[in-house]
């Protein structure tokens, strides 16, 4: 049995449902009405090993700020439930993720202390109709209700696309990495006996 979480989120601005199998294969069903940020979730899924379902109806008539935010409060708190007790779990994840002249790097730990470090700039205000500066507050809103320490940075990069993809690409493989089961690890991995 998978570890399996679906959660829901309505509120007057959006209406988001996420599905995940942490230990899936890749398959994919993304629908947010930001073909960008569908492409971003989609790589997200497929190179985590993630089986992951969106839908998401948002105000996109104002911008696309509610629903990306609203997004990522809906996938943390899934990843946090799928979760679970963490037992067992690897904890920490790294990755360098190179996109063609991009270059950028992920780390995280599954703390429950939420922390996002995002040192990133992007060279165009949007990727096809999406806002840039909507990343770190996607990223952001998904560290703080999922409980990851997260560090994110672009080491180097031109094209704004390629950078957007080096982040997604590599959070997905540092997560994978921090969610792996490691049988040698009895309980959490704490001094504290506990990541509450």
């Amino acid at each position: 049995m998978g570890r399996i979480a679906k959660v829901e989120r309505k509120t007057m601005e959006t209406e988001i449902t996420i599905a995940i199998d942490l230990d899936g294969v890749g398959r994919t069903e993304i629908d947010t009405g930001l073909g960008f940020f569908d492409h971003m979730l989609t790589l997200f899924g497929v190179h985590g090993g993630f089986d992951l379902k969106i839908t998401a109806k948002g105000d996109l008539y104002v911008d696309g700020h509610h629903t990306v935010e609203d997004v990522g409060i809906v996938l943390g708190r899934a990843i946090e439930k799928a979760l679970g007790d963490k037992i067992g779990i690897k904890r920490y994840g790294c990755c360098y993720m190179p996109m063609d002249e991009a270059l950028s790097r992920v780390v995280l730990d599954l703390s429950s202390r939420p922390y996002l470090v995002m040192r990133t700039e992007f060279s165009s205000e949007k990727i096809g109709e999406m806002d840039s500066e909507l990343f770190e507050e996607f990223f952001k809103a998904l560290a703080f209700n999922a409980g990851i320490t997260l560090h994110m940075e672009t080491l180097y990069g031109k094209n704004s696309h390629h950078i957007a993809e080096s982040l997604f690409k590599g959070f997905a493989h540092a997560l994978k990495d921090a969610c792996r089961i490691d049988q040698n690890i009895k309980g959490v991995l704490s001094s504290k006996g506990t990541l509450v």
